[in-house]
């Protein structure tokens, strides 16, 4: 009587058995590379986050000059490029080895090399929260053009919380490509179907623009910025429109905690604003890595 063969005899199940085996290490190999990957952008974010606001104002400052047909206040340049990177209090050129992520923040005990003054944790904090977004993504998506999209979000998401943290700004030079990238994603459902990121995104702007007016009539103050419409529209050409409500709950939600945090801590005055871009971002990146089954009840499984 001849014996049946186990499963894992057959030359199919072998294969399979060999590619279970070693998807998770090949898996954290490639969440690794991205993360080293991820702290390269990280530092390249914070050339952005630092100087953007600083290009919108003088931006701003020249058209202002050119209408009044004055001489233009900032006619260097000023740009992401130029000037070479340089500490803000000395001025003094960085190194090649002064720009190595973290590990030169770390080696300099946090402190400029030459005037000694104190560099700030926002620039490891960016460097280390980007690589493991990275990392992050890299697992959730794997190898692929939707996994790299991702993690273009996450670098944006990123950069645009930290800069409405700081200056009360989103800007359009990030908020705009996200939402248009949001769009490019989903046109074949990498994401969501294409006519939800479409309603996502006008339903996101068109929500907060309604929550706005309705809070100025009540009220006579501005309760959101129009960079908060952009952002929501943003989130909603990446996740659809079904997504918005829990996005919008838990960003209110991690609002209200910050704001009375602030409050009790002394750093936050009754009836003054607060940013409300990080809290959006926090939410989107949480809809993004933990899926459907979190920000949506289940409609979609991506």
């Amino acid at each position: 009587m001849n014996e049946r063969p186990s499963p894992i005899s057959s030359p199919m199940n072998e294969t399979m058995f060999f590619l279970e085996a070693y998807a998770i290490p090949g898996q954290a190999v490639f969440a690794g590379l991205a993360a080293v990957f991820g702290l390269l952008v990280g530092s390249f974010l914070n050339v952005v986050i630092h100087r953007l606001p600083i290009m919108m104002l003088r931006d701003s400052a020249n058209f202002v000059a050119h209408e009044r047909g004055e001489a233009l206040p900032h006619s260097e340049r000023y740009d992401l490029w130029l000037p070479h990177s340089a500490c803000p209090h000395c001025q003094a050129p960085l190194a090649p080895h002064h720009k190595v992520p973290v590990l030169s923040w770390l080696l300099l005990g946090g402190r400029c090399a030459h005037c000694k003054a104190a560099i700030g944790w926002r620039y490891p904090a960016v460097e280390v929260l980007t690589a493991v977004l990275f990392a992050l993504v890299a697992w959730r998506f794997g190898v692929g053009l939707t996994g790299l999209a991702v993690m273009v979000c996450s670098a944006l998401l990123v950069a645009l919380a930290f800069i409405d943290a700081q200056t009360m700004l989103l800007p359009d030079d990030l908020t705009l490509p996200l939402l248009w990238l949001g769009l490019l994603v989903n046109l074949n459902h990498h994401i969501v179907p294409l006519h939800d990121a479409v309603l996502g995104a006008m339903a996101g702007y068109g929500v907060l623009w309604l929550i706005f007016w309705i809070f100025k009539l009540m009220t006579g103050k501005d309760g959101l910025g129009y960079g908060d419409f952009k952002l929501m529209g943003a989130l909603g050409a990446w996740l659809g429109w079904q997504a918005l409500p829990l996005v919008l709950l838990v960003a209110s939600a991690m609002g209200a905690v910050l704001g009375l945090a602030m409050l009790l801590g002394g750093r936050h005055q009754r009836g003054q604003a607060i940013p409300f871009g990080p809290c959006l971002a926090i939410a989107g990146l949480l809809s993004l890595l933990l899926g459907t089954h979190w920000m949506s009840l289940g409609i979609y499984d991506y």
